[in-house]
């Protein structure tokens, strides 16, 4: 497992990185394939006292990649609450694939591999830029994966015609799909 931890207006020292360490080895519990975590502690002058500190935890596992982001006023209690996020997200996803009669997470994943987070300045509006493989899937499980890192819109290939489509949550509660046409 490679843990990647970093801190954006917070100096992260080895009692943090010690304490991040032991509540993530809790997740090898219900999911012993970890490839890679990505931590990033932030901390910033709010109002609100409550939303001080924000920790983030991004894992990748056999090709698939589930988010938390938590906020707190305490940096333990961020990673407390984002670590326990985690657990939830992962005991969900490793039911919907029994649910479905897939067993465990698909092998095939684990050969495709993930791309790295850039960051890049330009002088235009554009202030960070992410690169990832989109791997081939069905429309449920883009809606899957898209409900897994909490985002509002997930990009992906369509496995029957091999063309990028987006997904998107509609405010309704609905998804929505964007299928584009060549002229």
């Amino acid at each position: 497992m490679d843990l990647q931890l970093t801190g954006k207006n917070f100096e992260i020292n080895s009692s943090v990185r010690e304490y991040v360490g032991k509540k993530l080895k809790r997740l090898t519990r219900y999911i012993n394939d970890i490839e890679e975590i990505k931590v990033e502690i932030t901390e910033e002058n709010t109002r609100m006292p409550k939303d001080r500190c924000t920790v983030q935890i991004t894992l990748i596992s056999k090709g698939n990649i589930l988010r938390g982001e938590e906020r707190a006023s305490d940096i333990n209690l961020a990673i407390d609450k984002a670590v326990k996020l985690l657990a939830r997200q992962i005991r969900r996803f490793k039911g919907r694939l029994i649910k479905k009669g897939r067993g465990a997470i698909a092998e095939q994943a684990k050969e495709e591999a993930i791309g790295k987070y850039e960051q890049m300045e330009t002088p235009q509006k554009i202030v960070r830029v992410k690169k990832f493989p989109v791997k081939p899937m069905s429309t449920e499980e883009a809606a899957e994966q898209m409900e897994l890192l909490s985002h509002d819109f997930y990009l992906f290939t369509d496995a029957r015609t091999g063309r990028l489509n987006l997904i998107y949550r509609r405010k309704a509660g609905n998804y929505g799909l964007i299928e584009p046409e060549v002229k």
